[in-house]
């Protein structure tokens, strides 16, 4: 068991420092000194085949360890083929700009379940609804590793609210999870841009250059996400806010009943929230 279980953080770590080292290339680069890397360190053919082989790996390694990993595997199914609905859903009949429901879920969840368990939903998410909405293209394998860091960050929520003496499943707990959806809404989108930032033109105040200083770098970033991605990524995060305040407590608690009956012997980063 302790084996298998150093071998799935090591998956997990492996996939988390690709996945800094695909998107944040264009900030390390100056650090490291010129040379020749205006192309990224990963294509993304070969990121989504890494991060597919790895999902599954994870998955063969829990259900093999763990004593109710049929269930686990069960659930995770479950709520992977709902939340690909919701984004089915979503593409055909949209909402408001990038706002997107199936963030909702994954926050949920890996706040219950742990942030492994968080961390695959987001994941299988992206890749499964890419397939039912033919949103395959280069930017999916960014798609699901940032997914998959909103399931992974999820419990660490549970430090506040234990500092903060908040119960579970009362207001403080919510208006935690509001601000953390809120906060994720914006960073997904800031960090996904970073994956065509490199390769585009134009203003060269706010485009990416080799050999620029880390500051610059760090100034045009910022100037072009405010010109082109904040007003959009503004929808998403008052939407995430929005169903955390609205279905939160519902959600939780359906979640906290489903993992008590039937007794999930889930491993995640922390303990889950009784």
């Amino acid at each position: 068991m302790r084996r298998e279980r150093y071998l799935t953080v090591a998956i997990y770590s492996l996939t988390t420092l690709i996945g800094l080292a695909a998107f944040f290339y264009p900030f390390f680069i100056p650090l490291l000194g010129p040379g020749d890397a205006a192309t990224p360190l990963f294509s993304a053919p070969a990121m989504l085949a890494i991060l597919v082989v790895l999902s599954l790996a994870v998955l063969l390694i829990e259900g093999q360890g763990q004593r109710m990993g049929a269930k686990q595997v069960a659930l995770l199914a479950l709520l992977v083929a709902i939340n690909s609905i919701l984004r089915f859903l979503d593409n055909a009949f949209p909402l408001i700009f990038e706002f997107s429901p199936i963030f909702f879920l994954i926050v949920c969840t890996g706040y219950i379940f742990g942030g492994r368990f968080g961390l695959l939903l987001g994941t299988l998410t992206l890749l499964v609804s890419a397939l039912i909405t033919g949103g395959v293209g280069p930017w999916l394998p960014y798609q699901m590793i940032v997914a998959g860091w909103v399931g992974l960050s999820a419990p660490l929520l549970r430090g506040p609210l234990r500092l903060l003496r908040l119960p579970a499943g009362g207001r403080g707990e919510i208006a935690l999870l509001t601000v953390f959806a809120i906060g994720w809404g914006f960073a997904y989108g800031a960090i996904m841009n970073l994956w065509s930032w490199p390769f585009l033109t134009g203003d060269p105040t706010m485009f990416w250059e080799l050999g620029l200083p880390l500051a610059e770098t760090l100034k045009r970033y910022a100037t072009f996400y405010a010109a082109t991605s904040f007003v959009a990524d503004l929808s998403r995060a008052v939407g995430n806010g929005a169903m955390v305040i609205l279905l939160g407590q519902a959600t939780l608690r359906a979640l906290r009943r489903f993992h008590q009956r039937f007794d999930f012997a889930v491993q995640p980063l922390l303990q889950p929230v009784s």
